[in-house]
């Protein structure tokens, strides 16, 4: 069975001792068994401290983001691509001196709502840097997961299936696809076949609702969503991603336009979402069980 995992901005935005503490503890207490960081500054951060807070609390860590427009690997300039590079080396580092294994998010290009479509020389330019990348990542243990996002907030991967065909090109055995099922909503023509095609090609796993807000609460088929992860064994993590007016992360919370206030009470809402993920998975796998069993009499 899969593992859960909550993003942190559930928790809080901020990066301070006491913020990362409080997200920490309610993590744990609440009885999930990985905890999610939009990237953290190291020299606003002590690293040391929060790997070691996570091995007491027995906490898995994956650290996710977007590349900013002057760290765009698939830009002409090769200075933005060079400074992509080095951002996400300093990424992997973060998410290897964490203890963790899985960097995830938007990997291949600039995060945003673009002007114009990709090139094929855009593709191919973000192919190489982020190849380099994947070759000294391996080193450390770490995966690149590619967040395959709607249209709005990336113009070069938006399906599973482009996402697929650029693992191809780079030829990295670290290199997945980063899920969310509130991109793929959007997106793919059927979600759960989607993720039954990608299968062991899939990295990590957001699960969100449309409006990102309680799941279950929107127009997402999660039954749908959870038989995919069945019927490929899936048994690595899937993470509660919500987010509200309630907590702002200035550039985030724009870049995704959190306009409304979907929630107010982030306790009752993780909850709600842990037991709304354990009872979908189970409930799938008995599904699945059912459609196997001949129960055969006698």
């Amino acid at each position: 069975m899969s593992k859960i995992g909550v993003h942190s901005f559930v928790w809080s935005a901020g990066s301070s001792r006491d913020e990362l503490e409080r997200a920490l503890t309610r993590t744990h207490e609440l009885g999930y068994k990985l905890i999610e960081f939009s990237y953290l500054d190291p020299q606003q951060v002590d690293v040391k401290w929060l790997a070691g807070r996570l091995q007491e609390l027995g906490l898995d860590v994956a650290i996710s983001m977007g590349l900013p427009p002057e760290g765009d690997i698939s830009s002409t300039d090769p200075s933005v691509v060079r400074n992509g590079e080095d951002i996400l080396d300093r990424a992997v580092g973060l998410v290897r001196d964490l203890g963790g294994t899985k960097l995830a998010g938007i990997l291949s290009s600039a995060h945003g709502k673009q002007e114009q479509a990709p090139t094929r020389r855009a593709w191919d330019t973000s192919v190489s840097a982020l190849t380099k990348v994947a070759d000294r990542a391996k080193a450390s243990g770490v995966t690149l997961n590619l967040e395959i996002v709607n249209r709005f907030e990336s113009n070069m991967l938006n399906t599973a299936a482009q996402g697929m065909a650029y693992i191809r090109d780079t030829g990295a055995s670290n290199v997945l696809l980063h899920l969310d099922t509130f991109h793929m909503n959007i997106e793919e023509a059927d979600v759960g076949l989607a993720i039954r095609h990608a299968a062991d090609k899939i990295g990590y796993v957001h699960i969100g609702e449309s409006h990102r807000g309680y799941l279950g609460t929107g127009n997402i088929d999660f039954a749908a969503i959870f038989d995919g992860l069945i019927a490929i064994g899936w048994s690595d993590y899937v993470t509660f991603e919500s987010f509200s007016t309630t907590i702002v992360d200035k550039e985030l919370s724009l870049k995704t336009a959190i306009w409304r206030n979907l929630w107010t009470d982030n306790v009752s809402l993780a909850k709600h979402a842990r037991t709304f993920i354990e009872i979908g998975l189970e409930t799938a796998k008995r599904k699945a069980d059912l459609v196997k069993s001949a129960h055969l009499p006698g």
